[in-house]
């Protein structure tokens, strides 16, 4: 969820890197081990840069956070079948456990914005901390916890009420959270190289653990085995003992990386990396090794991934050179090209293609690694 200074210089080396990633294997291993592939690219269109995405499985959608509007996919055809605009800069979206309500972070207005998952139509504002980031609905509680990257606390709401109950100091910068489902929210705090831990009844901080690596992002976990899984920079995930915050692993990942994802039924964790891999992790073992380094797309550092159909979405776009660096702007970011924003799906089934939204049209496309 870096759209601000870390962001530009993760995509100003991207564009300077080009498109070719070593995954660092022999090619006849990768081919042994291999469980992933890109399966389809769904060309979504639109403007602007992109930040988290949110499965719902039951309903076969995707929710894009897109600039100042989420988009939202059909993830059985591909299609955007909708959209949640008026917004000012988001960041991520959370769901309710009833099927009915979501809560889009909007960074660049200060708030939380609830809309109807069946109609799509806002429904409410609630005033947060400056910048709401990473953002999270606990089930134990019925509450949304917002994260807030500039006044570094974090704003609860009250689903019921849709009132702020309570503001929680942090340490630092918050970024990617997670919940167990048993009243114990984690957030990374990635300025501090620290995964805290916070009791979602009694609204504190109950812990702060060091991750062993450096700005911590993305941040998923393994409820049933209570472990944490945090991505770093210097090509690291973190794997943390949610009990106790021992280090239990720092398996490489690729460069770049901004989201992780736990799947449960797999026992493997994900990485997704905007140089342009997804590296899967074997969490069944405790070597945590990296079984799979997948080439994605460069700045594919976002993901969500599905556990009813095993697939991982990523997004992103084609990259031209950045613009003259000005006194406001000295390291901007490389220019999108118009119309080129991509969700890239990665899962088992055999198969290719690039699917015109809206269309159906499709192009061939080159899936297996290079």
């Amino acid at each position: 969820m870096r759209l601000s200074l870390r962001m530009g210089r993760v995509m100003r080396t991207i564009w300077l890197a080009g498109a070719v990633v070593a995954v660092g294997m022999a090619p006849a291993m990768i081919a042994a081990q291999q469980p992933y592939q890109v399966i389809d690219q769904w060309k979504i269109g639109g403007e602007g840069f992109w930040d988290y995405m949110t499965v719902d499985s039951a309903a076969h959608r995707l929710y894009i956070t897109h600039g100042v509007k989420v988009d939202v996919v059909d993830t059985e055809s591909g299609k955007v079948v909708g959209a949640i605009s008026g917004l000012h800069g988001i960041h991520g979206v959370a769901l309710d456990d009833a099927g009915k309500y979501g809560y889009i972070s909007d960074g660049g207005g200060n708030a939380v914005v609830v809309f109807d998952r069946g109609t799509l139509e806002k429904v409410a504002t609630i005033a947060a901390g400056t910048n709401p980031d990473g953002i999270v609905f606990d089930p134990s509680t019925k509450t949304v916890w917002a994260f807030n990257g500039r006044s570094k606390d974090a704003t609860v709401i009250d689903t019921a009420t849709r009132k702020v109950v309570a503001t929680i100091a942090l340490p630092g910068k918050p970024e990617f959270p997670a919940v167990d489902g048993q009243g114990n929210v984690y957030d990374n705090i990635e300025d501090k190289n620290e995964i805290v831990r916070l009791d979602a009844h009694a609204y504190k901080v109950t812990a702060e653990w060091p991750t062993g690596c450096d700005s911590p992002s993305g941040l998923a976990m393994d409820q049933a085995g209570h472990r944490l899984f945090s991505v770093c920079d210097g090509k690291k995930m973190a794997v943390i003992d949610a009990s106790t915050g021992k280090s239990l692993a720092l398996p490489p990942i690729g460069q770049g990386p901004d989201a992780a994802a736990y799947a449960p039924e797999k026992n493997l964790a994900f990485a997704s990396c905007g140089e342009g891999t997804l590296t899967v992790i074997d969490a069944s073992t405790p070597a945590f090794a990296a079984i799979e380094n997948l080439s994605t797309m460069r700045g594919a550092r976002t993901m969500a991934y599905d556990p009813a159909t095993d697939r991982a979405y990523l997004v992103t776009a084609e990259f031209g050179p950045p613009p003259a660096a000005t006194k406001e702007h000295p390291h901007p970011r490389p220019s999108i090209v118009p119309g080129s924003f991509t969700v890239i799906v990665v899962g088992r089934k055999q198969g290719s293609g690039l699917r015109e939204q809206g269309t159906g049209n499709r192009q061939s496309v080159e899936t297996s690694q290079e």
